[in-house]
């Protein structure tokens, strides 16, 4: 099933310089898709798109078939629910001022899902392996790899379809790295993660599908295994080439 669907799909941020240009991606559930490529590849732009943030210059992203129309509050509360996201910093990424508890809880609440909120809070920061005392702390308290935990319990507690994970572990140390990556795998059993990284090395732990960016083109994309075995375009071999390696996980 085709869950997220961009086609010809091009980005210019004021009608200035075009920063996407002829994206076409399908994302499908049950198969984690890596995005790659150095800083100004336009990573993040793709992700503001992928999450409904921007509107395309030109082209059509579709949900589930239907065309995204970030304009339809009832459509976009549907999506919102079906595709959350972590970001890089664990740090500047949750409210310093809430209780774990009601950083979880905070999707369950805006986008009114009828849920008993107490156990589906439970239940994520089980799944992230978090004991259930962390509810009633402060993000102070714990430590990066922790946080980053609490950061994925909240994206998960809406059971979406897709989670977007942008430099996820980037600023966490290697062992810490090591111990998300393995949380991801996990939890890719039941979610679809869409992995956005400079790390060739990360994504392909993680995701069977990979794209790679080079200033706003997609310049190959295709099965991991097969884009690390043979890659065919220059820019490829060149994040390959100048990637550090992670250590086996598992």
């Amino acid at each position: 099933m085709t869950l997220l669907d961009l086609a010809g799909v091009s980005f210019a941020y004021g009608g200035g310089k075009t920063i996407l240009q002829d994206i076409d991606l399908s994302i499908r559930a049950g198969s984690n898709l890596g995005i790659v490529g150095e800083s100004g590849s336009g990573k993040t732009t793709l992700l503001k798109l992928l999450l409904g943030l921007e509107r395309v210059s030109a082209g059509t992203v579709a949900f589930r078939g239907e065309s995204l129309d970030t304009g339809d509050r009832s459509f976009m509360r549907g999506f919102r629910r079906s595709v959350q996201a972590v970001f890089q910093d664990p740090y500047s990424s949750l409210d310093p001022r809430q209780r774990v508890f009601d950083i979880i809880a905070e999707p369950l609440r805006s986008l009114k899902i009828e849920t008993d909120i107490g156990n589906a809070v439970a239940d994520a920061l089980r799944d992230v392996d978090l004991p259930a005392d962390v509810a009633r702390r402060y993000p102070h308290e714990f430590s990066g790899g922790q946080r980053q935990r609490i950061a994925i319990a909240r994206a998960i507690v809406a059971k979406p379809d897709i989670v977007i994970a942008d430099e996820v572990v980037s600023a966490l140390d290697l062992s810490t790295r090591t111990r998300i990556i393995d949380l991801m795998r996990t939890l890719s059993s039941r979610t679809t993660f869409i992995v956005v990284s400079h790390d060739i090395a990360l994504v392909a732990l993680l995701c069977e599908q990979l794209v790679v960016l080079e200033k706003g083109l997609i310049v190959e994309k295709g099965a991991t295994r097969d884009l690390l075995a043979r890659p065919a375009h220059p820019y490829t071999q060149r994040l390959l080439a100048s990637m550090p390696r992670m250590p086996p996980t598992g």
